[in-house]
């Protein structure tokens, strides 16, 4: 007997139906079966990985062999500082990826597909960050893996490591909610990628990634001082390195001020993504 004809035996016998699933169950569920399918085209699709494995080696090979026979940091190797600029830097490159895969789903018909499908519009978005969050958890994985093997030597203590895992899934949550807006707005991925890199690759070497914020002209200085992406790097540096930069109030509390920065993204992002989804709707 088909369900259907089930259902309706089951309803002339005045036999009570199972409820629905509670709604976040339902969400929870949902999510997790569209974010399963996202990492299932991985293998068919894997130049979309790209961005988080080669682009990562190639920038810590480039930046630590060219920059680093130049430039000399006190009491420190140019590995220990590089390193933690690299992980901050990948973490604001999160916009880049969340962007373009969020122009090219609207583009494919991806999400118009989903939107003909009995889910909740709120899974099919979470799906579209939680998916972009492990792939660049593996972008910065390799990183880090590529760091240690050439001579970084992070200090931390166990709860120093806690710190730091908590604090990069907070700047990747911030900055991918960031790109998925963008992503949505912009609807080319072409322009998206421009886009991204026109406003965080100049930021990021103002944030001091590769060189000190201190040593820069008077200009690009103040714009280093308060540069969001310099909170990412200066609070990463201090927790793996313990030692904190000198100069404006945020390079001074820098764990403040990435927290501070990534929940005032997370607040302006999140509803105006929900937003803009429901009305392209």
């Amino acid at each position: 007997m088909s369900t259907l004809a089930l259902s309706h035996v089951t309803r002339a016998a005045g036999e009570t139906l199972p409820a629905r699933p509670a709604r976040i169950q339902r969400f929870t569920r949902e999510t997790a079966l569209l974010v399963g399918r996202g990492l299932r085209t991985i293998p068919r699709v894997p130049t979309r990985l790209s961005d988080v494995t080669i682009q990562p080696l190639v920038f810590t090979l480039l930046f630590l062999y060219v920059f680093g026979s130049a430039i000399h940091i006190p009491h420190m190797s140019y590995q220990n500082y590089l390193l933690p600029g690299l992980i901050g830097q990948s973490l604001a490159f999160g916009v880049i990826g969340a962007g373009v895969a969020t122009a090219t789903d609207f583009n494919s018909g991806v999400v118009d597909r989903f939107r003909s499908l009995p889910v909740t519009r709120l899974s099919v978005i979470t799906a579209q960050v939680v998916g972009q969050i492990l792939e660049q958890i593996l972008g910065i994985a390799i990183v880090a893996g590529m760091g240690l093997a050439l001579g970084w030597r992070p200090h931390m203590s166990p709860w120093g490591l806690l710190e730091l895992v908590l604090l990069i899934l907070l700047g990747l949550s911030a900055f991918t909610w960031f790109g998925v807006l963008m992503g949505m707005i912009v609807k080319s991925s072409d322009a998206m990628q421009g886009i991204g890199f026109a406003i965080v690759f100049p930021l990021s070497f103002l944030a001091g990634t590769f060189v000190p914020i201190s040593g820069m002209k008077a200009v690009p200085r103040v714009i280093g001082e308060w540069d969001p992406l310099s909170a990412l790097v200066a609070a990463i540096r201090s927790v793996t390195q313990g030692t904190p930069a000198q100069g404006s109030w945020q390079l001074e509390h820098p764990v403040v001020s990435m927290v501070g920065w990534c929940f005032l993204i997370i607040a302006i992002c999140v509803p105006l993504a929900l937003r803009k989804f429901r009305q392209s709707s």
